[in-house]
Order: structure tokens, then C-alpha cells, then sequence
């Protein structure tokens, strides 16, 4: 398709007002007030992602100079000023949130201390809690002009510290420690009285105790900032060096990243002169390298586990997934399957069936060969687990794990290499693409025939995210999607064998091809007068190519109805372009993550699951697959669903070029419906 000038909301500045509705969470107060601390949290963990990964590759597109301009939609100059005015703005919102919340908590008698205000009690704990815990962690390293800055880590936070006495200028001492919130709990609770939770920060502890830290120096006076540093996090990885293999060149460029570029530097706005002017010369920063004064504290990313205190109404009721009556049976899993196709709707319905399966599969004597690619998995990975007892009871296991998957590369590498020590035949991917597809293959023999059941889904294999992701799993034992899953892994097993596709949709190969081809035929149909519309749930979309496509669609007269909850480029509801098109998008307890395509086709539905978002890499630079729902129940089911979540009307935002994330306003007789609460009760109604 030839390119030409379409109208596109920029990538990044979508992104930022994505991460601006996370943010509108933490405010809004219908939300329980300690899970609006851990949308603090998220804001912040999703913030600082987002200078690791897209600030990096702005500045690195802008370094190319002319080249660089040819990689990105629009200037890229003036997208970082942009961008850094944004996130400048978001940053005082966030705090007058962040302070409105510490006083809210206070009101319900959980206090946040620092050591300035510890009462005689809370000083003894925190003397004999620092001595046992923390001290044995710290390794304090004095600065010099002359001595070699140390290495300091992407996404921990550290204390500058300067010592010094107020009669001798000339003697002031530097020093850095980090702050060990990796492996000690960012909050702790202090000995309270009844009806009160008294809090403290790891950083405050440290803060208590300085002068116990540096007694062999005799300085007067010890003061400790926080200081944050963020990495660029891109990986380069030689794909054409044959000399080493995909785990060695990805080990090197991980040790690489380590030394990343600097993104951003963020300090205690309160940090003296002296202090700031060593950093930064030390670090070789200027002005224009993200330098971000701050408040006392920083990585807020570590309030996503805030500790569960007060009353039990600040936060989110205990959530029981649903149980799918089929699957509660006492023989084989695989025979329901046999009879029926099944979706699992996450976090509403257990993950653990997915588990159950495998294990089934494990210990099943027809059962020869079982296939799954991974790209995320849980630190303690029941999936994992299931796979090596697969191996152990003689089954052929084969696992395709994506070791390039962004900042969980090293975790895989180690799955690879445990894997491998269990005699599992391991496939590091695909060279030049991203796996990115939700796939499973269980092969059986049947009399004198091999049945395939398999697993395409929209979601990892990851039985912790499983409760907070969105997400579809479909198990299904028809042949003709099943046989199509295996030519995918005959794919992974010998790269020239692409195969054709009838049924599923897969990308790079033919995904793109096939959604042209449906939003073609929805034009048609509309201007034939036939029923067309086009529903889409995805987390991006931000392909210039098939935005154009829907525009096209729009002008058409087909009603394109958008679920999409970080980047949406497209600029709906504008005359003579997209006035057809309707967008919203939904933030809540739970992170929308399921990709769901509808094509009404003229009354005769077409309903896709999907791995794949809508952008150019996920179309072009990576392994997807969606697949066509063929069950009639599953399909209406899946409608509904989108139905619902298209009449939201307490958490779903209108999306628009404004990016002012206007929560649709109900009207006062119309009943309230959060999408996430309803789909629950519908599910819980179907069984």
C-alpha cells in the first residue's frame, strides 16, 4: 500500500496521556484510598518504563539527524520538547496527588513518618531493626574528586550523602549508598498504638542511623538526599554474528545495558550545590540530559506493594475467580475439550486450569508431545514446573521461549537453560522476530489417529499476572485450527517452512494481508447497505497503514467501535475523516489487556482473538496469531462482553486529538455500569 500523509496522533504523546489516566485513578476518590497509592505506584513504575524504552529512542533518532527524522512520524525535535513539557506537567499533578493522599491516609490513622518525628519507642525498634535487617545490606562508598565514580544501577535508588562541620568548609566528604528496596521492603510498620499504623521508609531508617554508619569519621553534620538514575534500556544485539549463540549474544548485550546511556536523573530538589554540582560533573550531565528536581522521595513504584493496613475498606474486596462447571469434573479435561470448545476469561475465571491441563497431559499415556511458547512467565512458574513433569513421565516437550522479551530477558535465559537441564528441546526463538503468540500443542493418539488440542490466547503464561491482566484463553480440539497451530511450531522448528493459513491469522505472513481483506469487505457491505461495523479491543494501535484503512472505513459508513487502553493514534470523530469512528478507553482494578476483534460481515459476526496489537512491529517485526472463534456460544459470549464494555460508563474515558481523557458522562437516569464488574456477573450467570 502506498504511503501517504494521514492524520495521526503521535505514539508517545498517546502514551503519556494513558499513563495520565492511571494517574486520574490515584485522585479519583471511588477508589479505595490504599489501592489509589498503588495507582501512585503504577504511574510511576509505567513513567519510568517509558524514559528507559521510548525517551532513549527519541534522543537516538534525534542523534541520527536526518536519517532519524525518516524513522518516526513527524519532528522529532519537537516531539521531545513536547514530551518533556508533558511530563513536566504530570509531574506537579502527581505531587499535589501523592500529598493529598499522605494527608487522606493520616485521616484513617495510617501516618507516614520520617525520622525527624519518632517517638522514644519507635527509636529503639528502629535501632535494633536497622542493626538485624538493614545494616548487613549497605555498602557505603566514599566519593572523591579524584576517584573513579562507581557504576550505578538502573532502577534502584540511592543516597547522596554529604558529611561536613559548619566551621571547617574545607573539610567536606562525599559518599552514595544504595537504598536495598530490592531486597528489603520499602515500608515498615513501627510498633503503633491501638487504632493507629505508624509507617516509616527504608530511606528514613538509613537516615536515622547515618551517624552509626560513618562513626569512624567525626563530622558534625550528615545529610542524605535521594538521587534516581534511568538507563537507556535498548539491547544491541548482532543478529548476524553466527559465531555465538542467541544466549551468549543476549548475555553481552544485557551486561551492556547495564551501562546504558543516562535518560533522566532525578534529585532531591532540597540537595545542596555542592552535592549536585559533584554528581553531575562526575556523571557528565547537562542540563538538557533530563535533569528532574523532585521531592524527598523517589522510585514511588515500590507504593504497588504498600502494605495492607487499616480498615479493610480502603482497599479492593478479596476477589474469588469464577469456576467453569465443565472443566470441575473428575476425569479428563482434554475429553471436555474434545466435545467443546472452552474460553477462560482472566482474572474472572482460575488460570489453574491451564496448569491442570498440562499436568493432565503430563501423566496421560496417549499423550506424546506437548509444544507451548513463552514470553512472560511467574517468578515460581507453575507452567515451568508442569512442563518438566511432562519430560520426566517420556513425553517429547518442545518450548519456544522469547529470550529478547523486554527486561524479562535474563529470567528467561535462566527458564531456557533449566529447561534444557530437564532434556526439554528448547528453541530461542526466531532470528530477526519477537515471538510474541499465546500458543499451545498437545498431541495424542487416538486409535489409529493423532487428535491436536490447542491453547491461542491473548495473554502470557503467567499465573501471577493472571490475576491482574484482562485477558482469553480459547482450548479448542478442532483440527482444522489445531493443525494450523502446528505448522506455526513447525515454523519455530525450521524457519524456511512458513506454511499457508485458512483459518488463523499470523503475522508477519499474513495477518496484515487478512485484516485489509475484512475491513475491506465491512466498506463493501456498507456501501452496499448492509450491516458493517467493526469493533476492536486492543492495548495500541498506531499502525499509520491500517489507521488509514479504518479512515477509509469511516468515510465508508462503517461504524468502527474502539476499546483501546494505552496508544490510540487514530483521531476519531472528526467530520469527513472519521466521524464514524467512536473511541474509549478503560482504566480500573484490572489491566486491560485481551485483544478481541468483531467484523459484523453483513449480520454473520466474525470474532478474532488475538496476541497482536495494532502496530507496525506486532504486524511486521514479530510472530502473532490471532484465531477465528468458530463456537457460536463462545462467539456471542465474546459479543457481549464487548457490549458491555462499550456502555461502560464509570471508568471508560473518551479518547480524542484533545488527550484531556474526559470520563463519559452519564445522564441521570441511566443506570451506572463498570465494565469489569459486569463482565464478572455475566460470567458468573453462564455457568
Amino acid at each position: 500500500m502506498q504511503k501517504t500523509k494521514v492524520k495521526l496522533i503521535e505514539r508517545d504523546i498517546s502514551w503519556l496521556s494513558f499513563n495520565e489516566r492511571v494517574l486520574q485513578e490515584a485522585a479519583n476518590q471511588s477508589v479505595p484510598l490504599l489501592e489509589r497509592l498503588r495507582f501512585i505506584g503504577i504511574f510511576s513504575s509505567n513513567r519510568d518504563e517509558f524514559f528507559r524504552v521510548r525517551m532513549a529512542n527519541l534522543k537516538r533518532i534525534i542523534a541520527l539527524g536526518k536519517k532519524g527524522k525518516e524513522l518516526i512520524e513527524g519532528n522529532p525535535e519537537k516531539i521531545l520538547k513536547e514530551v518533556q513539557k508533558i511530563v513536566f506537567n504530570q509531574q506537579k499533578i502527581f505531587d499535589k496527588v501523592y500529598e493529598s493522599l499522605i494527608n487522606d491516609i493520616k485521616k484513617e490513622g495510617i501516618v507516614l513518618l520520617n525520622e525527624n518525628e519518632l517517638t522514644p519507642a519507635h527509636q529503639k525498634f528502629i535501632k535494633e531493626y536497622f542493626h538485624d535487617i538493614v545494616r548487613p545490606t549497605l555498602v557505603p562508598i566514599m566519593l572523591g574528586k579524584k576517584d573513579k565514580f562507581p557504576q550505578l544501577r538502573d532502577k534502584s535508588i540511592y543516597l547522596a550523602i554529604k558529611l561536613y562541620n559548619k566551621t571547617a568548609d574545607q573539610n567536606i566528604r562525599f559518599a552514595i549508598m544504595e537504598i536495598p528496596s530490592r531486597i528489603i521492603s520499602r515500608h515498615i510498620q513501627l510498633p503503633s498504638p491501638a487504632g493507629t499504623t505508624n509507617v516509616i521508609m527504608l530511606d528514613d531508617i538509613i537516615r536515622f542511623n547515618l551517624n552509626d554508619i560513618f562513626s569512624i569519621f567525626r563530622f558534625e553534620n550528615i545529610e542524605a538526599y535521594c538521587i534516581k538514575l534511568t538507563r537507556d534500556a535498548e539491547l544491541d544485539i548482532n543478529e548476524y554474528d553466527f559465531s555465538k549463540s542467541a544466549p551468549e549474544k543476549l548475555a553481552k548485550s544485557l551486561k551492556s545495558r547495564k551501562s546504558g546511556s543516562l535518560v533522566r536523573f532525578i534529585y532531591d530538589r532540597n540537595m545542596p550545590e555542592d552535592l549536585l554540582h559533584f554528581l553531575t560533573t562526575k556523571l557528565k550531565l547537562k542540563i538538557d540530559d533530563n535533569l528532574i528536581p523532585g521531592a524527598r522521595y523517589h522510585n514511588f513504584k515500590d507504593f504497588i506493594s504498600f502494605p495492607n493496613v487499616g480498615n479493610p475498606r480502603l482497599s479492593y474486596k478479596p476477589f474469588t475467580p469464577l469456576t467453569i462447571k465443565k472443566l470441575e469434573i473428575k476425569t479428563s479435561l482434554l475429553e471436555v475439550i474434545k466435545k467443546q470448545d472452552i474460553l477462560l476469561s482472566y482474572p474472572y475465571q482460575s488460570f489453574n486450569y491451564i496448569i491442570d491441563i498440562l499436568r493432565e497431559a503430563a501423566i496421560d499415556p496417549k499423550v506424546y508431545s506437548i509444544k507451548i511458547n513463552l514470553y512472560r512467565v511467574a517468578k515460581q512458574s507453575k507452567i515451568i514446573n508442569a512442563l518438566i513433569n511432562a519430560a520426566k513421565n517420556g513425553k517429547a516437550v518442545t518450548v519456544v521461549i522469547e529470550l529478547k522479551a523486554r527486561f524479562d530477558e535474563e529470567a528467561n535465559l535462566h527458564w531456557a537453560e533449566l529447561l534444557q537441564e530437564e532434556g526439554i528441546r528448547v528453541i530461542n526463538g526466531v532470528p530477526h522476530l519477537k515471538v510474541h503468540s499465546k500458543l499451545i500443542i498437545i498431541s495424542r493418539t487416538e486409535g489409529k489417529k493423532i487428535t491436536r488440542y490447542a491453547h491461542i490466547g491473548t495473554g502470557n503464561f503467567n499465573e501471577e499476572t493472571s490475576k491482574l491482566y484482562c485477558d482469553y484463553s480459547l482450548f479448542t480440539a478442532n483440527q482444522k485450527i489445531a493443525n494450523e497451530v502446528n505448522k506455526v511450531f513447525d515454523f519455530f522448528k525450521n524457519n524456511t517452512e512458513r506454511g499457508n493459513f485458512s483459518y488463523l491469522l499470523v503475522s508477519p505472513f499474513n495477518m496484515r494481508r487478512k485484516l485489509y481483506s475484512l475491513i475491506d469487505n465491512e466498506i463493501e457491505n456498507a456501501q452496499k447497505g448492509k450491516i458493517a461495523c467493526i469493533t476492536l479491543k486492543l492495548n495500541n494501535l498506531s499502525d499509520r497503514e491500517i489507521i488509514k484503512k479504518l479512515y477509509e472505513a469511516s468515510a465508508s459508513g462503517v461504524k468502527v467501535n474502539l476499546i483501546i487502553r494505552s496508544v490510540c493514534s487514530i483521531n476519531p470523530g472528526v467530520k469527513g475523516m472519521s466521524e464514524n469512528i467512536n473511541a474509549i478507553s478503560i482504566v480500573d482494578r484490572f489491566l486491560e489487556h485481551a485483544r478481541v476483534m468483531i467484523f459484523a460481515n453483513a449480520g454473520k459476526n466474525l470474532v478474532f482473538i488475538s496476541s497482536a496489537d495494532w502496530m507496525t512491529r506486532n504486524l511486521d517485526s514479530r510472530l502473532e496469531v490471532a484465531t477465528p472463534i468458530l463456537d457460536a456460544d463462545i462467539k456471542d459470549s465474546l459479543i457481549k462482553q464487548m457490549n458491555i464494555q462499550l456502555t461502560d460508563n464509570t471508568k471508560a474515558r473518551l479518547l480524542n486529538d484533545k488527550q484531556v481523557n474526559q470520563f463519559y458522562q452519564p445522564k441521570k437516569q441511566d443506570k451506572l455500569i463498570n465494565a469489569q464488574t459486569e463482565i464478572y456477573q455475566f460470567l458468573k450467570k453462564e455457568e
